[in-house]
């Protein structure tokens, strides 16, 4: 089922940084296409107002929310009819995910550079924050913990959650999202959600929406989170600058380095978790053993026969996204997921702990057996919003600071001033920039 690419012999030392990426398994993922496409949407939404935005959720969701802001009574219904279990366990990856972002809060840092001259680092929340949760073909309560709890433990004042309206839904929560998502937003505290995804939720909080009387119904935010399909990703990339955006997330990859000693059923079984996501969806192994990679195959075509979205999960096995890259040793089974970068990066070898500590280029590690991917996607407490498409590179998930913003704040005396002056003014000389100086020498006669 999985396509083979044989990077051993001298096929892999041949290649430099970018034939090696070339080389590996990626989705075809265009935002540059789709731009085009979501371009007028989200100028309806800028232009329009409330009954625009409903006419897009009737458009592209097929029904037609009530109102596009979530009334506090549904969130609160949400939260009773909760299933026991299902509440249960939201609330232990609540307080997990709360445990390691409470963490990462950053502390002001003053460093004294001269006496009488100090920087600050001061780190601020931003004002205010729209987080998005997918629906599609699965239903995303643990995208809520993932935004919130992040945002919540940088203390950020405010923020509002969107996520598309169910066609399905029936009851008292006909044309809102589905009522999973508006529990995990009700036991998160979260008072404000919005009836609306794709595009045109991006361009809401970007623009900010008022009702045909004019009253306003969503205020603009300053930053939008979350993962989305590739209009969300599109919307974001056009909008960016307007409003600041955590990443363009693409379609969900698992990347598994193994060797001989990893239990193949195992890896079948984690390369599946991910392709049930969507047909798009990548699962890639790195195995430098060719026993392994035939019992994965054989693994991989009994569980994907079996698993309940099996058509889903067996589109995204064969596509292009998809694959088992053979090489000669661990060694370059490093340097190959160092070049895929991949979202999620299993490592089930002997020595994990030590393979891992190696790996530069991962937006989440788990190390060994028993650290699964499904495990971080919901209770390990990491966050599982997390760079695609090889932005790992360059690129964290989202966590704490994705939320906060450094501010320098310089604080220097006349004295301490005075003693640097001079340099001050040459180097603005230098650059041919003398009101630099002027603004120093200024000084000195005052």
């Amino acid at each position: 089922m999985l396509s083979r690419i044989d990077l051993r012999g001298p096929a892999l030392a041949s290649l430099d940084a970018r034939g090696l990426r070339e080389k590996l398994p990626r989705a075809e993922f265009d935002v540059e296409a789709a731009l085009e496409t979501v371009r007028p949407i989200c100028e309806r939404v800028h232009h329009g107002s409330e009954r625009d935005v409903l006419d897009l959720d009737e458009q592209f969701d097929k029904v037609r929310p009530p109102q596009l802001r979530v009334p506090a009574q549904i969130i609160a219904q949400a939260v009773e009819q909760l299933d026991p279990d299902v509440r249960a366990a939201l609330e232990e990856a609540i307080r997990r995910a709360r445990l390691v972002h409470n963490d990462q809060r950053r502390t002001d840092v003053t460093t004294q550079v001269v006496p009488g001259g100090a920087v600050t680092e001061r780190w601020v929340p931003v004002d205010r924050v729209g987080l998005y949760v997918p629906g599609g073909q699965a239903v995303y309560p643990s995208s809520v913990v993932m935004n919130v709890v992040p945002a919540q433990a940088a203390g950020v004042p405010s923020f509002a959650v969107a996520s598309p309206p169910q066609a399905d839904n029936s009851g008292v929560f006909a044309g809102y999202p589905h009522p999973t998502i508006l529990a995990a937003c009700g036991l998160l505290g979260v008072e404000e959600v919005y009836a609306v995804g794709g595009a045109q939720a991006v361009a809401v909080f970007a623009y900010g929406v008022r009702d045909e009387a004019g009253e306003t119904v969503c205020e603009p935010v300053t930053l939008v989170t979350g993962p989305g399909n590739v209009y969300v990703t599109a919307a974001k990339r056009l909008l960016k600058g307007l409003i600041g955006i955590d990443s363009e997330a693409g379609p969900t990859e698992i990347a598994i380095l193994a060797d001989d000693a990893a239990d193949p059923d195992l890896v079948a079984a984690d390369l599946i978790s991910q392709a049930e996501h969507d047909e798009l969806a990548a699962s890639v192994l790195v195995t430098d053993s060719t026993d392994l990679a035939d019992a994965v195959d054989a693994a991989v075509a009994r569980r994907a026969a079996a698993t309940k979205h099996t058509e889903r999960v067996q589109a995204a096995l064969t596509g292009r996204q998809s694959g088992i890259v053979l090489v000669d040793g661990l060694d370059d089974g490093v340097r190959v997921v160092d070049a895929y970068a991949a979202e999620h990066l299993e490592i089930q070898t002997r020595d994990a702990a030590q393979v891992a500590a190696r790996v530069r280029n991962a937006g989440a590690i788990f190390v060994g057996p028993w650290a699964p991917v499904s495990l971080g996607d919901y209770c390990a407490g990491s966050n599982h919003v997390l760079p695609t498409g090889g932005c790992a590179c360059h690129s964290s998930g989202l966590s704490v600071q994705s939320f906060l913003r450094g501010i320098h704040v310089v604080d220097y005396t006349r004295e301490a001033l005075a003693d640097v002056a001079s340099m001050v003014v040459t180097l603005a000389n230098a650059e041919d920039l003398p009101a630099h100086g002027e603004a120093i020498t200024a000084r000195a006669t005052s």
